[in-house]
């Protein structure tokens, strides 16, 4: 008997561990728009709003029929639908956002840590590409109107314009917040001592403190 319960025990573990991460993570209701005024994000999403106060135009969003932001010095613009844009995305595993690329702009390296990327290219031509985490291996590609191309989660990747029109395209991505974080932004707009960023890059101090003057960084 006790044999028998030793063989049976991690399966039941198993069993209850599936359990657990189920539970956690499946969707229990049909929907739950973010409630963005009381609380913050957290693991589970946001708290969701009564329903009754949900309407149809609650999971409409017009915020990528037009291009975004312009973000200096990259000649790029982003507009982005993610759960604070969009707050019926809330626990729904998606979100969405639209980059136009100024002929000579580009879209420079960085990361979502929280979601894998698929873009498709409405217009113009771009360079994609993203680096592996195990070897450093890079992969890039040449993308026409029309191509897909996938970026998994959480590894850095770029996309610049080869052509001489503005290249536009749309991603999805596998969270309603899949986070951003710019490698430019990350190295030199924050006040991390210049020194430290000298021993951590092995960049010149003179091209460290030129690069925190254009990002916005300080120390």
């Amino acid at each position: 008997m006790a044999t028998r319960t030793m063989v049976l025990l991690p399966v039941l573990l198993s069993i209850v561990l599936l359990s657990v991460s189920t539970a956690t993570t499946a969707l229990t209701q049909d929907f739950c728009v973010a409630d963005l005024l009381r609380g913050g994000d957290t693991p589970a999403g946001y708290i969701c709003r009564p329903p009754a106060t949900v309407t149809a135009a609650d999971f409409y969003n017009g915020g990528l029929a037009k291009p975004g932001i312009l973000i200096e010095p990259f000649n790029t613009s982003l507009a982005s639908a993610f759960v604070k844009q969009y707050p019926a995305l809330n626990g729904l595993g998606i979100s969405a956002s639209r980059v136009d690329i100024l002929p000579g702009g580009v879209v420079p390296l960085h990361t979502h840590p929280a979601g894998t990327e698929l873009l498709y290219v409405l217009e113009g031509t771009m360079k994609a590409g993203f680096i592996s985490s195990n070897s450093n291996k890079v992969y890039t590609k040449v993308l026409s109107k029309g191509d897909l191309y996938l970026f998994p989660q959480g590894l850095l990747h770029f996309q610049y314009n080869t052509g001489d029109t503005t290249a536009v395209g749309f991603a999805a991505y596998s969270s309603p917040d899949p986070g951003l974080q710019i490698l430019d932004s990350a190295l030199f707009g924050n006040n991390l001592p210049t020194p430290d960023v000298v021993k951590g890059t092995f960049l010149a101090e003179a091209e460290v403190r030129k690069l925190k003057a254009r990002f916005g960084g300080s120390g």
